[in-house]
């Protein structure tokens, strides 16, 4: 739990950081090219979700990432019972904490502020330290689940295998 809770923190700090960075140095709209033509700073001000979409309804996001917050740090990170686990769910808690705080304190108002997005790659969204934290932890969670493992460090793996057998034995048996 303690690693969880410090790569939270870590993720929302970067997170706020490197925003408040591209506030004091850019202007909104500005771009700089950092590896032409692979990766540029592209300061915008994001209402919507990603790409853009939703921005009449930035509160229902606001929500979503407060109802995800509060399900991951209440519910699921006491049974943490795996370092993969604990590694995706606190990336995952300092991305949505980043964007959520954004959300709740940027203008235009509370619970509707507007997401600091900077980094651009070519043909593709521009996103924050946030964002990347997120996905990775979501990827991170899609192999863990994938795999079999639950949060707790089990591996479902030999429950499907007995499920399998045993559904076998019984539709063996009634063809009898």
């Amino acid at each position: 739990m303690l690693l969880t809770t410090a790569l939270a923190v870590i993720a929302l700090v970067l997170d706020q950081v490197t925003k408040r960075i591209v506030e004091n140095n850019m202007y909104e709209g500005q771009v700089i090219d950092v590896f032409p033509p692979l990766l540029r700073w592209y300061f915008i001000r994001n209402s919507g979700a990603a790409f853009s979409m939703g921005e009449s309804v930035t509160w229902v996001f606001t929500i979503i990432q407060a109802a995800v917050l509060i399900y991951v740090a209440v519910f699921l990170v006491r049974k943490i019972g795996s370092l993969p686990w604990a590694l995706a769910l606190g990336g995952l808690m300092g991305g949505v904490a980043g964007n959520l705080t954004d959300r709740l304190f940027r203008a235009p108002s509370f619970g509707r502020g507007h997401v600091v997005d900077f980094i651009a790659l070519p043909n593709f969204a521009i996103f924050n330290v946030a964002d990347m934290f997120i996905v990775c932890s979501m990827i991170g969670i899609c192999l863990l689940l994938f795999t079999g493992r639950e949060v707790d460090g089990k591996r479902v793996e030999h429950a499907k295998k007995t499920k399998r057998t045993h559904g076998a034995e019984t539709e063996a048996q009634g063809n009898e």
